[in-house]
């Protein structure tokens, strides 16, 4: 299986973790990370201000989330010039777990294919819409809300067409942008355990910034709290 790993180039506390992973995974190769100042700089990226899809994102898009979404669109886009069946898209603070891994890529080979977006979150919380399959400790599952962050996701040839389709102007960001399948109509479903830990913390934190004054904290959180509402109301169904 074709898998990328997203990395930005020069940053020394996690390149060897992704000396790792390209041990671990087969058919690995680094896909060097987009850097959102640039891109904006170069006028590579259409902008909206949270307002191009329902529910409304109350929040400014940063650099680092702007890099972000342009590098799993890269990596969207490599798949499909490719003409891969399907590939495994990580970040690299992704540490897979030896001992579930095994259970992992059996369910993947088992249902991957050109129309799957399958998420391996590093963190529980979706609940089960419908119950696909399971091997050994791990289980497919279409969830209810699609949960949030994308350290790794095996996504499909189809599925990157119609992701890439409703993301040729940016509004939120790419994890916020997975979860609204009513409007990418690209059913999403996870494995869980998903046999991946995140290292963030242990590579010297993200390298996506969003400080705010601490007066601007509870607004924030009122704001997410109603958007995450939004979205719950919009869950998939077998």
């Amino acid at each position: 299986m074709r898998c990328f790993i997203i990395h930005m180039q020069g940053d020394e506390n996690r390149a060897p973790n992704v000396a790792r992973l390209l041990s671990f995974l087969a058919g690995a190769e680094v896909m060097p990370a987009v850097v959102g100042r640039d891109a904006l700089a170069a006028g590579a990226v259409r902008l909206r201000a949270g307002d191009l899809h329902a529910p409304r994102y109350p929040f400014a898009l940063g650099p680092g989330e702007i890099g972000c979404f342009l590098s799993h669109r890269a990596c969207w886009q490599r798949i499909v010039d490719e003409n891969a069946d399907h590939a495994l898209i990580v970040e690299d603070d992704m540490a897979p777990d030896p001992a579930l891994w095994p259970d992992v890529s059996a369910l993947i080979a088992a249902h991957a294919g050109p129309d799957s977006y399958i998420r391996l979150p590093a963190k529980p919380g979706e609940k089960p819409a419908a119950i696909v399959d399971d091997r050994g400790a791990a289980r497919l599952f279409l969830p209810r809300v699609v949960g949030l962050q994308t350290v790794a996701q095996v996504v499909g040839r189809r599925a990157a067409k119609r992701l890439l389709a409703a993301s040729e102007t940016l509004d939120r960001p790419v994890d916020t942008f997975v979860q609204m399948h009513w409007i990418t109509n690209q059913p999403v479903h996870t494995i869980w355990p998903g046999g991946v830990r995140e290292l963030t913390g242990e590579l010297g934190g993200s390298t996506i910034q969003n400080k705010s004054r601490a007066g601007g904290r509870l607004r924030r959180e009122v704001c997410r709290a109603y958007y995450r509402a939004q979205v719950a109301r919009r869950p998939q169904r077998p």
